[in-house]
C-alpha cells in the first residue's frame, strides 16, 4: 500500500510562501497554504479604487534576479513582466532656475560591453556629477571587487562610510550610489549595510552585463503573482486557505530530539480562525512558516529556537515606503519610468495602461506613481501636504504638468515594507531550519544572503523547501514519489 504524501502546512501566502507552496506540491506533497488576508501575493499584492487598479507598491526586478524569474516562469507570467533589452535609466533633475525653468536631464544606458566595464561610458557622461567626481567613481567600483557581503565584519559597516573612505564626497553618494541603493535596499544610502550594499552593487553593476536590466511588471501585482499563484496551485491539488489566520502552532508531540511517539501521525496541529467553514485545527507532518519576523516570533514554538534567537528579531526593525498617486487631466510624459536626483521624488512610474485607466479620449488622463523608499520622513506626512510638496516637484521634473489638472491624489503606505537593512543585521537573520524537525522558516527577512526584496522573497522559499526535502520529507518523498524532479523554479548564485 502506497503510504500518503506528507502534509506540509505553509503559513504565509506572499511570495515566500508561494513559493515553497509549489515547490513542495510539485514534489508530492499534500500542500495546504493558508493566508490570513483576503488574497495571496503578500505585500505584492493590488486593490480597487473607484474602478482603477492600484498596486500597494511599485515593484521591479532586475536580468540578475533569477530565482523571481524562474517563478514568474512556472507561473506562466515571463510575457506579463517584461525585461528591459538594456539597462536604460532616465534621470531628472530641477533646472537651475526652478521651478519654471526647463528640468536637466541624464541618462544611465549601459554598453554593449562586458562587465564591468559596461557602465563606464554611461558615468563617463552622467551630467549631474563633476568631471572630478565621475573620475573618482571607479575607485570604489574596483574596491568592491574585493567585498565579500557574507563576512561578519563587513555587516557590521555603514555604506556611506566606506563610499567617503574611497573618495566619495556627499554629492556623489547622492547623486549616484544612492540612485542604487536606496529603493534596492529600503535605508538611506548612507545608512544602508555594506555587506546588503555590496550584494546590490557587485550582482547588478559589476557583475554580468545584462544583470541591472530592469523589468517592470506588465499587469497588476495582484494578477502576476497572487492570482497566478492560486491558480497553479489549484493545479497541483495543493489547498489554499484564504482569511484563514493561525494563532498557534503546536508542536508538544515532539522534542527537538523527540521525533512524534506515533511516525504515521501528525508533527503539528495549526489553531486557526477565519469565517465560513475554516476548521479549528489543521494537523501537518511539516510547517514552512512564511510570515514578517515579527508575526513568526509570536508563532514559533517552544523549543524551536532559543529564546535570545527570536527575541533578537526584534533587532531587524522595519521601514517603509509610500507610493504617492496622482492623475493628471493629460499626459505630462512619454517615460515608462524615470528617477530624480535634487528633488524629493526618487522614482516614478506612468502607471496609466497597467491601472485600466481609461485612456480612449483625445485629451488622455496619465496616472504617474511616486515610490518612495526609506520613507520614515513621509509615512506619517497627511495626504494633503504631501500633496503640497510632491505636485510642483513633479511639475520641476514634467513642464508639461505646469499647465495640466490634478484630477486624483491619493498616498498608500507600507509602514512596514522591509526590515531594516543597517549593519549588524546580518546576524539576526535566521536559516531555514529550527531545532524542531518538519519547522522551518521563510520570507525575505531571513538569511539568503539577498536583501529584502521580490529576489529574497522567492529565495527562502524555495531553501524551506529544500530544507524539509532534506530532512523530515526525505523518506516520504521517496516512498510517495520517488520520480519527483526538483521543482522547476530556478535559482542561480
Amino acid at each position: 500500500m502506497t503510504p500518503a504524501a506528507p502534509r506540509v502546512a505553509v503559513i504565509g501566502g506572499g511570495l515566500a510562501g508561494i513559493t515553497a507552496a509549489i515547490a513542495l506540491a510539485e514534489a508530492g506533497a499534500a500542500v495546504t497554504l493558508l493566508e490570513a488576508r483576503p488574497r495571496l501575493g503578500g505585500a505584492t499584492c493590488s486593490f480597487t479604487r473607484d474602478g482603477l487598479v492600484v498596486d500597494t507598491g511599485q515593484h521591479v526586478f532586475l536580468g540578475c534576479c533569477t530565482a523571481y524569474r524562474g517563478l514568474l516562469e512556472r507561473l506562466g507570467m515571463t510575457a506579463h513582466a517584461p525585461l528591459q533589452g538594456r539597462f536604460d535609466v532616465t534621470v531628472l533633475a530641477p533646472g537651475p532656475s526652478r521651478p519654471a525653468g526647463p528640468p536637466r536631464r541624464g541618462r544611465l544606458r549601459r554598453a554593449a560591453l562586458p562587465g564591468p566595464l559596461h557602465m563606464l561610458p554611461a558615468l563617463a557622461r552622467y551630467p549631474f556629477l563633476s568631471l572630478t567626481e565621475r573620475c573618482t567613481v571607479s575607485r570604489p567600483a574596483l574596491a568592491m571587487r574585493r567585498v565579500d557581503p557574507a563576512d561578519p565584519v563587513v555587516d557590521e559597516q555603514r555604506f556611506g562610510d566606506w563610499l567617503a573612505a574611497r573618495g566619495q564626497g556627499d554629492r556623489a553618494r547622492r547623486a549616484l550610489w544612492d540612485l542604487f541603493t536606496v529603493s534596492a535596499l529600503n535605508i538611506a544610502g548612507d545608512d544602508a549595510s555594506l555587506a546588503l550594499a555590496a550584494t546590490v552593487v557587485k550582482t547588478g553593476l559589476l557583475g554580468r552585463s545584462n544583470a541591472a536590466d530592469i523589468g517592470v511588471p506588465a499587469l497588476p501585482l495582484g494578477e502576476l503573482h497572487g492570482d497566478a499563484a492560486a491558480t497553479l496551485l489549484a493545479k497541483l491539488d495543493a489547498q489554499v486557505l484564504i482569511g484563514a489566520k493561525v494563532s498557534a502552532i503546536d508542536a508538544a508531540a515532539q522534542t527537538p530530539k523527540t521525533p512524534p511517539a506515533h511516525p504515521s501521525g501528525p508533527r503539528f496541529r495549526l489553531a486557526t480562525a477565519g469565517a465560513g467553514t475554516l476548521p479549528a485545527e489543521i494537523a501537518a507532518d511539516a510547517v514552512v512558516l512564511a510570515v514578517p519576523h515579527e508575526a513568526a516570533a509570536r508563532l514559533m514554538p517552544p523549543g524551536a529556537l532559543p529564546d535570545g534567537t527570536v527575541a533578537g528579531w526584534a533587532g531587524l526593525g522595519a521601514s517603509p515606503i509610500v507610493n504617492v498617486h496622482v492623475i493628471y487631466d493629460r499626459p505630462v510624459t512619454d517615460l515608462p519610468f524615470a528617477a530624480a536626483v535634487d528633488s524629493p521624488v526618487q522614482w516614478v512610474f506612468d502607471r496609466s495602461r497597467i491601472s485600466g485607466l481609461d485612456r480612449s479620449s483625445p485629451d488622455r488622463p496619465q496616472y504617474l506613481a511616486i515610490s518612495l523608499s526609506a520613507a520614515d520622513d513621509y509615512v506619517d506626512v497627511p495626504a494633503a501636504r504631501l500633496r503640497d510638496r510632491l505636485v510642483p516637484a513633479l511639475a520641476e521634473l514634467f513642464p508639461a504638468a505646469r499647465d495640466a489638472r490634478v484630477i486624483e491624489f491619493f498616498v498608500t503606505r507600507e509602514r512596514r515594507a522591509t526590515f531594516r537593512q543597517a549593519p549588524g543585521s546580518a546576524r539576526l537573520r535566521p536559516r531555514p531550519g529550527t531545532q524542531l524537525p518538519g519547522l522551518v522558516l521563510a520570507g525575505a527577512w531571513t538569511a539568503t544572503g539577498w536583501p529584502d526584496t521580490m529576489e529574497g522573497a522567492v529565495r527562502s522559499g524555495l531553501a524551506a523547501a529544500i530544507e524539509l526535502r532534506r530532512t523530515v520529507l526525505s523518506a516520504s518523498w521517496a516512498r510517495t514519489r520517488p520520480t519527483t524532479k526538483t521543482s522547476t523554479i530556478g535559482v542561480s548564485q
